[in-house]
């Protein structure tokens, strides 16, 4: 690893996570336990915790109901053969995910020029990035140099507007929206790791009640639909920089530092070639990106994976098995998200990344030099402004670096 992501995984190992809060890492890494039991719940958790998001960000971005299952469908997959690949050839408990903090840029950026077909080739372009980062040292330094809390305060920014549904959709629609918002309270007291799941589950019982009869069984069955990659400058702006950014600062970069809290040491150029690539294949399918996972990285590594630690890796293989389990249910998952109503499944969506949210918002705002520039970054990127046909996250971070060595020196010159 270049040894200035080595201090980018030190800095995130001090810090608050940008995935969840850090106290859920005691939450789940508390009691010992077996690793295949382990990594079932690896990936359950996993898969329900955030793939509403996944769904809304694809179709945000304008990818039919087809193409969305099929993207979440190609997600799966493609994450659960590259776990498989690292974890047995290194005997390490890799474990990857798809990229959460992008599936809600994707939210935040909606249909650019050229529609799904230039969010695809986007796409692509993203896993290029990730695949020339492992290979090229200039490449990684050249990110790595982009301040921590910035990326966060871009990603703060972008996950505002979904956070806010849940209080939306309580004042619109309490019927639906309301039993989710309770479930996710009364889960936070019980077991905070089964919360966002639970609230999931009592949201999809919603629409099977409300609008289980309007589902096509032929909508069901998983299935793969192939779109040709076509490329604009606007959707390779407005998209694939972004999600290169916060899957690398969000994802990737606390992924390893977890590994390393356990005593795992990631082959950093092979795994970026590995999820680079997946992103690569994955993307005319529609799959965003993959990456390593953060928070249930540490399912795998940690102690809920069994006392011994050199019988970790088989935690991964089960998780990816898992994965590839789920994977039948691809097409059941996203009919129901179709089908929902009263913006149940946005509120659902935005509960998930709450504690993303309240993170990366600490991480934005605990470097006290560059506190102002941050501010500006969030609030540009909250704004969902498009200039020159270019989305907020993008300008947002362009303001953030313009901004920081002016208003870093103003700081130091009142302090003298």
């Amino acid at each position: 690893m270049p040894e200035k992501y080595a201090a980018a995984v030190d800095e995130w190992a001090a810090r608050p996570s940008p995935v969840a809060p850090r106290r859920e890492l005691s939450d789940v890494t508390d009691h010992e336990g077996t690793p295949v039991v382990a990594g079932v719940v690896t990936a359950v958790v996993g898969t329900s915790s955030s793939f509403v998001v996944v769904l809304t960000g694809l179709a945000a971005v304008g990818a039919s109901p087809a193409q969305a299952a099929s993207g979440f469908l190609t997600l799966l997959v493609t994450q659960a053969l590259g776990m498989l690949w690292l974890s047995i050839r290194h005997r390490a408990p890799i474990t990857l995910a798809w990229s959460t903090p992008g599936a809600a840029l994707l939210i935040s950026t909606g249909v650019v020029t050229g529609g799904w077909p230039a969010a695809v080739g986007a796409f692509v372009v993203t896993g290029l990035l990730i695949v020339l980062t492992g290979l090229v040292p200039t490449l990684g330094d050249l990110v790595s140099r982009i301040p921590t809390s910035l990326a966060r305060a871009m990603l703060a920014g972008v996950l505002v507007p979904i956070c806010l549904e849940p209080v939306t959709g309580l004042a619109d629609s309490p019927a639906y929206v309301g039993p989710v918002v309770l479930t996710w309270l009364v889960m936070h007291r019980v077991s905070r790791r089964w919360a966002v799941p639970a609230s999931l589950a009592v949201a999809l019982v919603v629409v099977v009640l409300t609008a289980g009869s309007s589902v096509d069984a032929a909508d069901l069955v998983p299935s793969l639909a192939w779109t040709t990659p076509h490329w604009t400058l606007q959707a390779v702006v407005s998209i694939a920089l972004p999600l290169y950014v916060v899957t690398m600062a969000s994802q990737n970069v606390p992924g390893v530092a977890i590994a390393s809290s356990y005593g795992y040491a990631v082959p950093w150029r092979e795994t970026m070639s590995v999820t680079g690539i997946g992103t690569v294949v994955g993307a005319p399918f529609g799959g965003h990106a993959i990456n390593l996972a953060a928070i249930t990285g540490a399912l795998t590594a940690g102690p809920t994976a069994g006392p011994d630690r050199s019988r970790r890796w088989v935690a991964a293989v089960a998780a990816s098995t898992t994965y590839l389990v789920l994977a039948l249910c691809c097409g059941a998952l996203t009919a129901l998200v179709a089908a929902a109503p009263g913006g149940v499944m946005q509120a659902a969506a935005g509960l998930a990344l709450l504690g993303t949210l309240a993170s990366s918002l600490a991480g934005a705002l605990a470097d006290e030099d560059g506190r102002e520039a941050a501010v500006v970054c969030f609030i540009v990127a909250a704004s969902g402004v498009t200039v020159l046909g270019i989305g907020a996250a993008f300008w947002a971070l362009v303001a953030g670096l313009v901004l920081r060595p002016l208003l870093g020196r103003a700081v130091s010159a009142a302090r003298s």
